[in-house]
């Protein structure tokens, strides 16, 4: 991967496509972090597969967990969807993936530059901050952004045999949310643990 695109030169995408094209790929129970609002939304609308995690009420962390996921079954692939507002709020976590490197850890962010649950308040994605130059400077090397699906689809098959954490990001339009998740986190806790094999079914 290449960090010397910039967001200008990327084709503006939309979540649920991009998101049911990550999830058409996944083939051996990979492990998949959804971050809060849209971004798990669309990833529950993807299909349900006990490996996904659909975060409630929790901004900004769905790469620490994801993080903690890696770590604890390095013999899984993970991948953590995040929004650019809500890594926004937790930049110290990429500086620390990049400092264990997890092989197994695929991060990708959807750019829309606003904080679109609370109102499209535009975040500082929209003007200043480009997250894959921020990525890069804490030391993921291997991320880039997305021209395309098509490229997206490439950079994900990459990611899944890189020797490193990989994060990909995709400009993304202000489309809504496909699906509502179902906001129940008892069954989506225990459904994920049984989704990674340390929980045996009730």
């Amino acid at each position: 991967m290449s960090s010397n695109m910039n967001t200008r030169n990327t084709k503006v995408m939309n979540r649920f496509d991009v998101t049911s094209r990550l999830i058409a790929k996944l083939k051996h129970e990979e492990a998949v972090i959804g971050g809060i609002g849209n971004t798990n939304f669309d990833l529950w609308a993807a299909g349900h597969r006990p490996q996904n995690f659909y975060m409630l009420g929790s901004m900004g962390l769905a790469f620490p967990i994801a993080l903690g996921v890696a770590l604890a079954q390095p013999k899984r692939r993970v991948f953590a969807l995040e929004g650019d507002g809500s890594l926004l709020m937790q930049l110290g976590a990429l500086s620390t993936i990049a400092a264990l490197k997890p092989k197994n850890l695929i991060m990708i962010v959807m750019d829309n530059g606003i904080y679109q649950i609370t109102g499209a308040q535009p975040t500082p994605a929209a003007d200043v901050a480009d997250i894959v130059a921020i990525a890069a400077g804490s030391g993921l090397a291997n991320s880039a952004w997305a021209a395309d699906e098509e490229d997206f689809e490439r950079l994900v098959e990459e990611a899944m045999s890189a020797p490193e954490p990989s994060l990909i990001a995709v400009r993304i339009d202000d489309k809504p949310g496909v699906g509502t998740t179902r906001r129940d986190p008892v069954q989506i806790r225990e459904r994920f643990m049984q989704g990674l094999g340390v929980r045996e079914p009730l």
